[in-house]
């Protein structure tokens, strides 16, 4: 019996020796998989720094000065609506070519009458079946056709969140990327509140290495740049094609950024349009937003990952642009996941068979901490390298911009469960609250 029971445990033990050598490898070929597919944006990075911009790039007035209509999604948004419009009233533009349009989307406050009060026209919609900002957005495209003289009554339409305020040069500098033939431009999105918690700064240092390490090489290097969420502008030309807007995934954003690539529509960045933008300050809003999005970027792939793979080999000239947008839906959120599950799964195993879990155990343990050690690192250096070159925009004290710079990978890391859940879960389009109020001179008083 002794003989039998030291036999079992050596098999068990050279069996348990091959699973970590695998989960090892494994670890290593992930690890590969991602350098090689997002190698490119080392390269981004690497322009961002060092590139030389064009010497035409958009610093020379427009030729001509458009007309553009605000377009607002609400939804009891009357703690901040006010200063959104006051700052779109007050830019270093003629006021008579700015509109602003407010959807007061199933409200239940007095959101509509704040917006009318301050210069806004205001359509309201009520509709509890059809919801979400996209539907909000195609409602108000179909009123403006029908109603409004029609929707190439304007030249462009700049969207925005009711929680945004804008720099007061901000028409102005996206009107000179506009004039140079653009059709879609978005710009540089920076946060009211990042000092609040380590939360509002971790979205606030994404949205800025997005836009000094991915839009702004892009655009340098004459590729296709995104749209995220908020503050960008379209052609009415494109809403006039489109019979409105018609994308109305959880993420209609990226969605958007994804049909323009697959149409070969270039997406333009313009660096000196800054705008503000509010996030979210408890973990609960933080989770629901998100778990929206990571559904949201599931809904894409599956959409269209096909239809970029295929665009990619026939149509060469889009092969860059439908590649980045590839890349920025997957894969790097399964593999992650994968990885990560596959360490667990060591570790696991360890705990059912106790007997070899002093040799087993600190392998597993050593192979997960290391995954881990290796992505906070990695982006401990993306966070630090963008708080150095956009330390004046951060508007947050020396202290705390070095304090949450060290919390920026965990807010990374809770992207991990939030993506595991929303691969099984039905998600919802849920509103955020929104209670920053700020004007555009207090956040450049900072």
């Amino acid at each position: 019996h002794v003989g039998e029971h030291q036999s079992k445990s050596f098999y068990h033990e050279r069996s348990f020796e091959k699973t970590m050598a695998f989960i090892n490898g494994f670890n290593l070929f992930v690890f590969a998989i991602l350098t090689l597919l997002y190698f490119y944006q080392i390269i981004y990075v690497i322009v961002a720094l060092v590139g030389e911009k064009k010497k035409d790039h958009f610093d020379e007035e427009a030729k001509t000065l458009h007309r553009f209509a605000f377009v607002i999604a609400a939804r009891n948004e009357s703690s901040v609506i006010a200063n959104l419009i006051k700052s779109i009233r007050r830019q270093n533009y003629p006021a008579e070519l700015i509109d602003v349009i407010v959807i007061a989307d199933n409200c239940t406050d007095n959101t509509a009458e704040i917006a009318r009060s301050n210069g806004a026209i205001v359509l309201e919609r009520f509709n509890h079946m059809l919801v979400g900002k996209g539907y909000a957005l195609d409602y108000a495209f179909n009123r403006i056709d029908s109603e409004m003289g029609g929707v190439e009554k304007y030249d462009g339409y700049f969207i925005f969140d009711a929680d945004n305020i804008i720099d007061r040069n901000y028409v102005r500098e996206m009107n000179k990327v506009f004039d140079k033939g653009y059709r879609v431009i978005t710009s540089y999105r920076n946060s009211k509140n990042y000092d609040t918690n380590w939360l509002t700064a971790g979205y606030g240092l994404w949205f800025l290495r997005e836009a000094k390490f991915l839009n702004n090489p892009r655009m340098m290097m004459n590729t296709n740049c995104a749209v995220s969420g908020t503050g960008f502008l379209m052609s009415s030309a494109i809403v006039k094609a489109n019979g409105g807007w018609k994308y109305h995934l959880l993420t209609e954003d990226i969605e958007f950024s994804i049909v323009s690539a697959i149409k070969g529509e270039r997406i333009g960045y313009c660096e000196k349009a800054i705008l503000y933008d509010e996030q979210p300050t408890s973990f609960k809003q933080s989770w629901n937003q998100r778990m929206r999005w990571s559904k949201g970027f599931y809904q894409v792939m599956f959409k269209y990952a096909g239809q970029l793979i295929s665009t990619m080999f026939n149509k060469k000239e889009r092969f860059t642009s439908c590649y980045d947008m590839l890349m920025t839906i997957a894969p790097a959120t399964l593999l992650t996941i994968t990885c990560i599950l596959v360490n667990l799964a060591g570790l696991v195993t360890c705990v059912i068979e106790p007997s070899i879990v002093p040799v087993l155990f600190p392998v597993a343990a050593k192979s997960l901490l290391f995954t881990f050690v290796n992505m906070y690192a990695m982006l401990f250096f993306v966070g630090l390298l963008t708080i150095i070159t956009e330390w004046k925009q951060i508007r947050c004290s020396g202290f705390k911009k070095f304090l949450y710079l060290f919390s920026f990978p965990v807010y990374i890391f809770t992207y991990i469960p939030i993506a595991i859940v929303a691969l099984f879960k039905k998600v919802e389009w849920k509103p955020i609250a929104h209670t920053c109020v700020k004007t555009v001179e207090e956040m450049q008083a900072k």
